[in-house]
């Protein structure tokens, strides 16, 4: 239910987006569905679920800057982080605000702020950016980047984010 209750609420929020002047289109919607299956595997107590969600010979691009007098950017391989991933063990859940969907064929680009918990806890936010494959499967996770600011930076962010979750609330 949670799922639905936030795609509903995307959906709201990328129609009053000024890059969609009108109403999702079902590619858009389809692709949004990969995005909500990857944040729902992300926070699964399922280890195993997000591998099929997110292509194994992807790339994640973490723009961090968590130290701001020293940002740098890390590259890890999607199936390096599939293994870390496998033996992780704590909470975690990510909000996202999708402000922007492109589509053409079977790629999509999906972009926006969101916020990351760990136990219940703010961990960091940002913005991603999320590069998406049609496959036989559905829409997935193909490569990854996004900002990583620290908590303490992050109140605009979650206030936006939060907004458009209204409905769950």
């Amino acid at each position: 239910m949670r799922g639905l209750l936030k795609s509903a609420a995307a959906l709201l929020g990328l129609a009053a987006a000024p890059v969609l002047a009108n109403s999702p289109t079902s590619d858009q919607i389809e692709v949004m569905d990969g995005v909500e299956a990857f944040f729902e595997a992300l926070r699964s107590d399922d280890k195993t679920a997000l591998a099929n969600t997110l292509l194994p010979e992807g790339m994640i691009f973490v723009h961090s800057r968590m130290n701001p007098e020293a940002p740098r950017i890390d590259v890890v391989p999607a199936a390096d982080h599939l293994a870390r991933w496998a033996t992780q063990t704590r909470k975690v859940d990510e909000f996202m605000h999708i402000e922007t969907v492109l589509v053409d064929g079977d790629m999509a680009q999906v972009w926006g702020p969101y916020y990351f918990t760990v136990e219940e806890k703010l961990s960091h936010c940002g913005i991603n950016s999320l590069s998406m494959i049609k496959t036989d499967d559905g829409w997935k996770v193909a490569n990854t980047s996004f900002t990583m600011e620290p908590p303490a930076a992050c109140d605009a962010i979650v206030a936006q984010v939060n907004a458009h979750w209204e409905i769950e609330q």
